[in-house]
């Protein structure tokens, strides 16, 4: 479990390193399956109910679950990159938000910070004993 929860997120890093104005999500899907297969792996969401590609790539207003395909990052964008991998008999899965370009503006810096917050917020919540239930309160 854990073998595949750190090759997610070197997966994702790496594609992380590939957002910048110009990038098609297409691209960045390359990536990660190329990635992910040369790691012994496969890409998760590869065929999952027909999904047709490596990864999901979610941007501006698109809330999760995105198709990459050849729409060109802009200078503003925000962008929601999905990774899971499954190797040995394990699911890896992690994602981020990602600015696209120099000096986000302060609606946007707000936005990610406090997406963040409450991604941390979650993830010292999560232990035995507490309700899985209890993390949308935090979240919220």
């Amino acid at each position: 479990m854990r073998a595949s929860g750190r090759l997610a997120r070197e997966v994702l890093d790496l594609a992380g390193r590939a957002v910048r104005p110009g990038v098609t999500t297409d691209e960045i899907d390359n990536i990660v399956h190329g990635a992910t297969i040369k790691a012994g792996a496969y890409p998760s969401p590869l065929n999952y109910h027909n999904f047709p590609k490596s990864c999901c790539t979610s941007l501006n207003e698109v809330i999760c679950h995105g198709i990459p395909d050849d729409r060109e990052l802009q200078e503003g964008d925000i962008i929601n990159i999905d990774i899971t991998v499954y190797l040995n008999g394990y699911h890896g899965d992690c994602s981020e938000m990602f600015y696209v370009g120099e000096n986000p503006d302060d609606k946007t810096k707000l936005l990610l910070q406090t997406t963040y917050d409450s991604w941390v917020s979650a993830m010292k919540f999560v232990r035995p004993g507490n309700d899985y239930n209890g993390i949308g309160g935090i979240i919220e």
